[in-house]
């Protein structure tokens, strides 16, 4: 059964408060190349310009490796107190480090901390997201509402890019949407997942009722489904280690996580968010062309990530649309000057960017919290997710290097990194549209199989034993 008109809303607001995460993530991922490259951020912390490069590379990287190492505390965070508390914390410490960063100190070092801070805030809230809006969506939304981690994220580099001017007002202005977040969590339920989990059967019961806004037969049949799949975890895993991480079919899935994310950096695309301006300066020069290109970059990432969620998300499969050819072609301009080579490789890049929030963009949000049973949800997508932070860490350290000394060689680099991606997304990634988190743990991907068998056939396997 299809959920009702209020249903729908009330899991669309729910998509739009968490997801509010990654409008904070696109944001800041937006903001702060353009604010690197401001005289006025330069005056302030009085750095010698000789050492931009390296000073670009760890403002980048630092809140990178904080979002990094929040990943794994996020685990225990949200297992002990539950989403809703732990998406709450999560805001609140990013603001604490936006407000550091935005008071000028004129101390780099001060800076350096309130975007590490920052980062451990962000990084938590990116591993809460998407299990949380997994646990609480139906099914048939599920897609499109795990997709809108992206476009928030994809509207939040858009905006932006309009507003690199003064360079303590961009950065302040993160404060709103991490408010939005925090507060925003208060108009909604803990998930029904972990509350079925802790027993609170109850409150699972009316969290699920007012998520699907219905208490009819097919929702009584969800939550004895959930409850289900829940206590076969529960049973199969009783006692669980850190080791069985590493086991049998809970490895492929903590690989496949792992790979994904790996994957989604590896396209080259959150490089372009952050140095937008430096990548367009390379192909045109200097002055206002290269943040105007840049604002345009944005609004094409939005127009092709929205176009996606509202039109493509349930509609094609989440391994068929991510191996979308995201491949860029390099074409050399003449330092310094705008020339027809130099704007044709600025039309391929719009090119890649489209293809790129109609695949790799968004879907790995909602698959890699598909993809794990309840047991190792949290562990699981936490390590999926670190391995997002870890390599845009990696890749937002080495970019501006990889700019002053390969130049165009950048493009190559992204390009045969993305054909790569393509070949092995098309014969190693498994289909998950459609189908239930229970059928997809305790089904291996396959087709629904009524629940009853399920815990009829672990009933014989234990015996068996």
């Amino acid at each position: 059964m299809k959920p009702s008109t209020l249903g729908k809303l009330r899991a669309y607001w729910l998509g739009t408060v968490v997801c509010m995460g990654g409008f904070l993530f696109g944001y800041d991922s937006g903001i702060v190349g353009g604010v690197l490259t401001l005289q006025s951020f330069v005056s302030s912390f009085d750095y010698d310009t000789r050492h931009k490069t390296r000073v670009n590379s760890l403002a980048v990287g630092l809140q990178q490796l904080g979002a990094f190492v929040a990943c794994f505390g996020a685990w225990p965070l949200t297992n002990r107190l539950g989403r809703r508390v732990a998406l709450m914390l999560s805001s609140a410490v990013f603001v604490v480090g936006a407000i550091i960063q935005t008071v000028d100190t004129h101390s780099m070092g001060a800076f350096y901390a309130g975007r590490i801070i920052a980062g451990i805030g962000l990084g938590a809230a990116t591993v809460v997201v998407p299990t949380y809006s997994s646990e609480m969506t139906p099914k048939e939304l599920r897609g499109q509402i795990g997709s809108f981690f992206q476009l928030m994220y994809t509207i939040g580099i858009f905006t932006s890019y309009w507003v690199d001017y003064a360079w303590q007002i961009p950065i302040g202005l993160q404060i709103v949407p991490a408010a939005f977040l925090g507060l925003g969590m208060l108009t909604l339920k803990e998930s029904t997942r972990w509350l079925t989990q802790k027993g609170r059967h109850e409150e699972a019961w009316e969290s699920l009722k007012w998520v699907r806004a219905s208490d009819a037969q097919d929702i009584a049949d969800e939550m004895g489904e959930i409850r289900t799949g829940v206590e076969i975890e529960e049973r199969e895993t009783e006692g669980f280690r850190f080791k069985e991480l590493l086991e049998g079919p809970n490895f492929k899935r903590i690989f496949t996580a792992f790979a994904v994310f790996t994957a989604q950096q590896a396209t080259g695309a959150t490089a372009f968010a952050y140095f937008g301006p430096q990548y367009f300066k390379l192909l045109v020069g200097g002055g206002d062309k290269d943040l105007l290109l840049t604002a345009i970059f944005g609004a094409i990432k939005v127009a092709a990530c929205g176009t996606f969620v509202l039109f493509l998300s349930e509609r094609v499969g989440r391994r068929q649309i991510s191996t979308a050819a995201v491949v860029k072609n390099i074409l050399a301009p003449d330092q310094g000057n705008v020339t027809s080579s130099g704007i044709a490789t600025v039309a391929l890049i719009y090119l890649f960017v489209i293809a790129y929030n109609f695949s790799w963009g968004p879907l790995p949000w909602p698959y890699v919290s598909e993809i794990f049973p309840t047991r190792i949800r949290e562990p699981g997508v936490a390590i999926g997710v670190s391995s997002q932070w870890l390599f845009n860490f990696v890749f937002s350290l080495v970019t501006p290097y990889m700019i002053d000394d390969l130049g165009r060689g950048t493009f190559t680099f992204w390009g045969l990194a993305d054909a790569t991606i393509a070949i092995g997304t098309f014969f190693f990634l498994k289909e998950t549209k459609g189908l239930s988190l229970e059928e997809i743990a305790h089904n291996d991907y396959g087709q629904a199989k009524d629940f009853k068998v399920v815990d009829a056939e672990y009933a014989e396997r234990v015996s068996a034993k």
